[in-house]
């Protein structure tokens, strides 16, 4: 533990940083895996799982939290996935 106050605060700023970038990371993860098992199933709100998916990936590539050749590549491989 850092005896310096301002090293003691970054501590606290990272943690929470933390848990704000891991919940994003989650739900763009979750809103990819509901698209790509609609489009398995052969739902009818595949379009609208399809846009939230590219928001949360547009949302975190935004943000920092992933590269944005990183989103770009799943934006495109979710792309793929509706046009078969």
């Amino acid at each position: 533990m850092p005896n310096i106050d301002s090293a003691v605060k970054r501590v606290r700023t990272n943690e929470k940083a933390n848990v704000q970038n891991s919940a994003q990371i989650s739900s763009m993860r979750t809103a990819i895996k509901k698209f790509e098992q609609a489009t398995e199933a052969g739902a009818e709100n595949v379009d609208a799982l399809y846009k939230e998916a590219v928001k949360t990936i547009d949302m975190a590539a935004s943000k920092g939290i992933i590269h944005k050749n990183k989103a770009s590549r799943d934006k495109s491989r979710l792309s793929a996935k509706i046009a078969k």
